[in-house]
């Protein structure tokens, strides 16, 4: 008995901070290792388990104080909640109660930012100044960022902090290769960020929030969709001209068919919750495997 209840609080707390989206911090974070490694021949696995800690506590950070605003704003009550959207349903549903889970967040945030403070001290100011942006961004994406448009570029930076801070931590300097793939990453994660949100896009704006879907439009939204995806490819394949990719690099397009059926579901149907899910489906596959392909082209 003492095994079920313990193992049911477990997979609560697990969907309260999205286990599976994890995933795109360690795309990041395993893109700046890759790069370190192939520039500079560095790779220090303390610190390379502390950084995936580290960043796994933030990005867990952002997921609960999301979950706990969007309840205490009554968005997630008015969402149709998919595996992609529509938030987690602990709060709705009181598996997990708003205390609990405001809590769990600013304790998940005070961890990442105990691991960015060690890196601070072995590898200074630059490192403080990216955890700064960290923390004030973790704490107000959910109260300010995302009333403003702005949630799209927030994570879309987020992303390319990560690859940065994780390559320097590994080599204590700065390259512009590694700003380079993670604007990719940042912009593969701001596509999912952005297509994920057309779904709550009516519940969103009765409460005030303003995606960028709802800045522009769902039409032009959905047309909007390949610009993101092409632009990812376009600047993978520059940067083997630049020399902030590889060649290899390219294998990164394998991804091509879910990019071509995320756009073609968006533009069969991108008002109603059961078209839009086989098109977040396909960008989160998309994203998943360029990003994961990207870094493992740099170890070639």
């Amino acid at each position: 008995m003492v095994v079920v209840k313990a193992t049911l609080i477990l997979s609560s707390w697990l969907r309260a901070i999205r286990i599976r989206f994890l995933l795109a911090s360690v795309i990041a974070v395993s893109n700046g290792l890759a790069i370190a490694y192939w520039k500079y021949g560095q790779f220090d696995p303390l610190y390379a388990g502390l950084t995936y800690a580290g960043v796994a506590f933030l990005h867990a950070s952002v997921d609960l104080l999301n979950d706990y605003w969007d309840h205490k704003r009554g968005i997630d009550s008015a969402t149709t909640r998919t595996k992609f959207s529509g938030g987690t349903g602990v709060l709705p549903e009181n598996v997990l109660t708003p205390k609990a889970v405001y809590a769990a967040g600013v304790a998940f945030l005070v961890l990442g930012v105990l691991v960015g403070a060690y890196f601070v001290a072995v590898r200074g100011i630059t490192i403080a100044v990216i955890l700064g942006f960290a923390v004030v961004a973790i704490y107000f994406y959910s109260t300010s960022i995302v009333n403003s448009g702005l949630g799209e570029l927030f994570v879309g930076i987020k992303g390319a902090m990560i690859v940065l801070g994780t390559f320097y931590v590994q080599t204590g300097v700065i390259d512009a290769a590694a700003l380079f793939v993670g604007i990719i990453v940042g912009l593969l994660s701001a596509t999912v960020l952005f297509v994920n949100s057309f779904p709550d896009f009516e519940a969103d704006r009765s409460k005030g929030r303003r995606t960028l879907v709802i800045v522009i439009g769902r039409e032009k939204g959905a047309k909007a969709l390949p610009l993101f995806m092409v632009a990812a490819y376009v600047l993978i394949a520059a940067g083997v001209l630049l020399n902030f990719t590889k060649v290899y690099s390219l294998a990164s397009f394998v991804s091509l068919p879910f990019a071509i059926k995320a756009v073609a579901r968006m533009r069969q149907d991108h008002d109603t919750v059961q078209g839009l899910v086989p098109a977040m489906d396909a960008t989160v596959t998309y994203s998943r495997i360029t990003g994961f392909v990207l870094a493992a082209s740099l170890l070639f």
